[in-house]
């Protein structure tokens, strides 16, 4: 299309640049009958020569309009032999290949690789992803306004404020990095705690209770408006399994807590409120 406009349109420029002085009144007239298709004399810009005329003469018309077509077609076999994927489609004569497709892995009878190749380990399908939170981190937020030391810190307070990150899986474990920094009590509950975490926290007059929530319970503590949003309810709090008694404190408690439950030892029962 720009090839057939663009001759039309430099054959008028180039007549104004090998023009000679006109005098003749009618060809005065036809000079400024050429002018009026707006593309007077080059400008220069950069050392090239531009025209005027080239950017108003539109470059499009409705006769050259089309649909957005691939330049090259789907091949559609099976639909006569003047296409060349005809009758057999390109599969050939008879045979296996040609009636479908094999079993995949099927390798004409020997054994396959699959079998071939030994065992290397195993995937237990029990164990626990934990993301790990560092008590230096807790300490920069806290000095920061962002977490309030008085109430208590649960895994969704620390998702709230960026401390860990959107994509946890099953909980949140304690660490001990920046443990020098807890120089006030603080409380928390976390999936996991560290021995040098538990003992820097409860060092400074704080406590660290470990909790036990299953993938639903996990869900609602993080997003309890997704389940108002679906107009359900919370679920009940999960009792941690057989295996798990001795890796966790109490149930996690939902919706999230924000005071502490005190630890109670043996030797001092809990008093009966009278």
């Amino acid at each position: 299309m720009i090839r057939r406009r663009l001759p039309s349109i430099t054959s008028v420029c180039s007549h104004f640049l090998k023009a000679k002085p006109i005098s003749s009144p009618l060809q005065n007239l036809h000079l400024q009958s050429l002018q009026s298709l707006q593309c007077p004399a080059p400008i220069s810009k950069n050392g090239s020569f531009w025209f005027q005329g080239i950017r108003a003469y539109s470059l499009l018309s409705l006769n050259d309009l089309r649909d957005n077509v691939p330049r090259k077609q789907k091949t559609r076999k099976g639909r006569g032999i003047g296409s060349g994927k005809g009758k057999t489609a390109g599969r050939g004569h008879k045979g296996q290949k040609a009636r479908g497709n094999g079993k995949l892995g099927f390798e004409g009878g020997q054994t396959p690789m699959r079998r071939r190749l030994p065992k290397r380990g195993f995937k237990n399908p029990f164990s626990l992803t934990f993301q790990p939170v560092g008590l230096g981190k807790i300490a920069k937020l806290i000095n920061a306004g962002k977490i309030d030391s008085h109430e208590l810190i649960t895994m969704k307070t620390l998702k709230d404020v960026g401390a860990i990150g959107k994509q946890i899986e099953d909980g949140v474990r304690l660490m001990g990095r920046g443990a020098e920094q807890i120089k006030w009590p603080i409380h928390l509950e976390v999936s996991r705690v560290t021995v040098r975490a538990k003992e820097a926290v409860e060092a400074a007059g704080g406590s660290v209770r470990r909790v036990h929530y299953n993938k639903l319970g996990f869900r609602a503590l993080l997003k309890p408006e997704w389940f108002e949003k679906k107009g359900r309810w919370l679920p009940k709090p999960a009792r941690p399994p057989p295996k798990l008694k001795d890796k966790v404190d109490s149930i996690g408690r939902l919706p999230a807590p924000t005071k502490p439950i005190p630890f109670f030892t043996e030797e001092e029962p809990i008093s009966s409120p009278t």
